[in-house]
């Protein structure tokens, strides 16, 4: 799955070098209302209409701790995460065109997918879930996701 992933965003920036010419803008988003990179990484990157967030885990942006507790409240926190990547980069949820969810235990999915259909209620995005044997700070779940940014009228 991992490389069906890798394969999709490979296309999808290639398309955008082949439609601009070869020259793509690249913009790199932060906000302090997600956690701090912890690497060499970016909350996320805007390239052209695209933006491509990098997989959140539940850390309260705040104490740069673990949210502590169950897969749902796992999932509310990385949601709010994502959310609040999603606005620093000019959209919502409403402009997720796909998404990535790893997991720990797909014994959980069910409760994972209710806090998740809160985030996603007018047009849900095409979605991969994968069950994954560890995660960063050994949380129960990370999600990461697609978007593109709506042209102004």
């Amino acid at each position: 799955m991992k490389l069906t992933f890798t394969i999709f965003a490979i296309c999808v920036l290639f398309s955008l070098i082949t439609i601009s010419g070869g020259k793509v803008e690249k913009k790199i988003v932060y906000t302090e209302k997600a956690p701090k990179p912890v690497g060499p990484y970016s909350q996320a990157v805007i390239a052209g209409d695209f933006i491509f967030t990098a997989g959140q885990i539940p850390i309260d942006p705040k104490t740069n701790q673990v949210v502590q507790g169950d897969i749902k409240e796992q999932t509310k926190q990385v949601l709010e995460n994502l959310k609040a990547v999603l606005e620093a980069s000019g959209a919502t949820f409403d402009d997720v065109v796909k998404v990535t969810v790893y997991m720990r235990d797909l014994n959980e999915f069910s409760a994972m997918n209710e806090i998740y259909s809160e985030y996603f209620k007018n047009s849900p995005p095409a979605r991969t879930t994968v069950e994954v044997s560890r995660l960063p700070r050994d949380v129960k779940v990370e999600i990461d996701l697609i978007a593109v940014r709506r042209r102004s009228k």
